[in-house]
């Protein structure tokens, strides 16, 4: 499967993105997806994640109450709809898929997923 991310821009702090990834090649709805983040110098970490038909979420605690993950399986898209955004949160955002043949889980650990997408830069200014 090919993930395709946008959405990322320059915002103010206080502000709001929504990143969106298109996937294409097999079938999206089978697939559990989620988003990570690489900050400058930083590791890259977790941000969210969602089943296959979007009956489990998660979200790391920092940015719990402001971004929500959502999917539409009819356009092969998921989106992270971020509020309140902290300069903090400035990083590049990666959409990544794994295969959980339509088990409700939630992937949380990066070596797990096996195809990510190229990336969507987002910049908080304080």
């Amino acid at each position: 499967v090919q993930l395709q991310a946008s959405g990322g821009g320059l915002v103010q702090a206080g502000g709001s993105l929504r990143l969106s990834c298109v996937a294409s090649g097999r079938t999206f709805s089978r697939y559990a997806m989620g988003w990570f983040r690489q900050a400058p110098g930083k590791e890259r970490e977790f941000v969210s994640a969602i089943s296959w038909n979007g009956g489990s979420t998660y979200l790391r605690d920092s940015v719990k109450g402001r971004f929500t993950i959502s999917r539409d399986n009819a356009k092969n898209t998921v989106y992270l709809q971020m509020n309140s955004l902290k300069p903090e949160d400035t990083a590049i955002y990666y959409c990544a898929a794994v295969d959980t043949e339509y088990r409700s889980v939630v992937i949380t650990h990066s070596d797990a997923y096996d195809y990510w997408g190229q990336g969507t830069l987002v910049t908080v200014s304080s």
